[in-house]
């Protein structure tokens, strides 16, 4: 069973305590956790330090592991089922011993193959790391632990008829826009953002990327990269039509206009009657 020092669910940065043929303990007194042979990294010595998760195995015995999951407890993630039975449904979720969904923390029941967003928690009856879609009771914009400007981790929730519907740091919910999206998203992905308004009753807008010129100079290096590859020229401007300007650059139409108009007053680049060209240096 888990202790305060050992974190089930987590990765532990733990010592190695002893040593034996079929693998290392890690921890200190009683306080240990196995790590088996196939997982022990080269060179790996008693009283080294070593990083591993921690979870239970197929036999319900707490193990060790140096491979990585694809989530640990609190987060929310996108996953495909790999099995179904009668109490719930098996996810892969990066480990040898599958993610289990209780049929009563699936919403419309879970078939083979299917990817569905679940937040990963320690089931506080059993000890064991669980999973459940029912993810509306751990978000709250009651209390908010963000405020405007703040860099945030997005989970891509659902669509609406104005934008997606996001999850905030695994805590609160958004709203991104649709003139704020410019690359292709759908339910379950990862993406970087920001807070870009809190407005009455703690409603949140978030933008995608990075906030305003730190996006310009993250894209300024972009343009500058496609000029050297295209000897120095590109055939488009502030009258090229905005899907073409996404569809090469990966950017909006403004975001582009203000990225070469920072590029030109810093004498990078001049302006063509029919595109942008590199200064010579």
């Amino acid at each position: 069973m888990a202790t305060s020092n050992i974190k089930v669910g987590e990765f532990n940065t733990l010592k190695v305590a002893r040593a034996f043929d079929f693998g290392m303990y890690l921890g200190e007194d009683k306080d240990v956790v196995l790590l088996p042979k196939r997982f022990i990294p080269p060179g790996l010595k008693v009283g080294d330090d070593v990083k591993v998760f921690v979870y239970h195995d197929s036999e319900d015995r707490l193990i060790a592991t140096t491979q990585k999951p694809l989530g640990v407890v609190g987060d929310i993630v996108n996953l495909p089922v790999v099995s179904v039975t009668k109490l719930g449904a098996f996810m892969d979720w990066g480990l040898m011993k599958d993610l289990f969904v209780a049929k009563s923390q699936q919403l419309m029941g879970m078939r083979v193959g299917g990817h569905y967003l679940v937040k990963i928690y320690l089931d506080e009856m059993t000890g064991r790391v669980a999973a459940t879609e029912k993810i509306e009771r751990f978000l709250s914009n009651e209390v908010l632990t963000v405020k405007e400007q703040d860099p945030v981790d997005l989970v891509v929730y659902r669509r609406t008829d104005i934008g997606y519907v996001v999850i905030i740091n695994n805590l609160h919910t958004g709203v991104l826009h649709h003139n704020d999206i410019f690359h292709e998203i759908q339910v379950g992905d990862k993406i970087k953002g920001y807070i870009k308004n809190i407005r009455e009753n703690n409603l949140i807008d978030v933008g995608s990327g990075k906030m305003g010129y730190q996006r310009v100079e993250d894209e300024a290096g972009k343009i500058m990269r496609l000029l050297k590859e295209n000897d120095g020229y590109l055939p488009y401007h502030d009258k090229s039509d905005p899907e073409e300007i996404y569809s090469f650059f990966g950017m909006s139409k403004k975001t582009f206009k203000m990225t070469t108009g920072n590029l030109y007053k810093n004498k990078k680049i001049i302006f063509t009657q029919t595109g942008i060209k590199l200064v010579e240096e």
